[in-house]
């Protein structure tokens, strides 16, 4: 590898999103959101969440995961890299 291919993934590198910002980006889009996450590899950079909120009743699926994506704005798939997404609405 050369230096300037080093330099450039040093500076398109990012630090993996933690599970404490990862909940308080959603809860403060979706303050009843009921939030399950786990740490897939152990690294802080591959995540499996479930989120669970009211907002998402008669929304489809997509739109359920648009809401939470819409949560992390620009650092989705970059600060936060991997993310398994599962969404539901609470059951009645």
């Amino acid at each position: 590898m050369t230096l300037d291919v080093c330099v450039r993934f040093r500076e398109n590198s990012f630090m993996p999103m933690t599970a404490q910002e990862i909940t308080r980006r959603i809860q403060t889009a979706l303050p009843d959101a009921n939030i399950t996450l786990e740490d897939l590899a152990g690294d802080n950079d591959h995540w499996k969440l479930v989120v669970e909120s009211a907002a998402f009743a008669g929304k489809t699926r997509v739109q359920q995961h648009q809401m939470v994506y819409a949560a992390f704005g620009k650092d989705m798939g970059t600060t936060l890299h991997a993310l398994a997404l599962e969404t539901r609405s609470p059951k009645p």
